[in-house]
């Protein structure tokens, strides 16, 4: 019997039916959505159109030590998961920047 002719239901923790929904909603309005490796480093461009910036304001904020990176040769790589922290963290700063009494 082929795999969609399975007897068993598929069960799937709640986090990925979550995942899952919140990806074809954002599929469904428009927006583009990526999956990228925590573990993978990404060029320059990639990292600033991860953040929605030019690429010369993400130098900036590599150079200024805002986000960490590393030289390959003469070319800088930024990991995908210092990328997603500084990108959590400022969304922090800007809620308690919005929310302060």
């Amino acid at each position: 019997m082929g795999e969609s002719g399975g007897e068993e239901p598929l069960i799937l923790p709640r986090e990925a039916v979550s995942l899952l929904a919140y990806v074809l909603t954002q599929v469904a309005e428009g927006r583009g959505v990526s999956v990228v490796p925590s573990h993978a480093e990404l060029t320059t461009q990639q990292a600033a159109d991860l953040l929605n910036v030019s690429r010369p304001h993400l130098i900036g904020l590599l150079e200024s030590g805002a986000i960490p990176y590393r030289m390959v040769g003469r070319h800088r790589r930024v990991a995908a998961e210092d990328l997603l922290a500084y990108r959590r963290n400022v969304a922090v700063w800007s809620y308690s920047d919005r929310h302060e009494r």
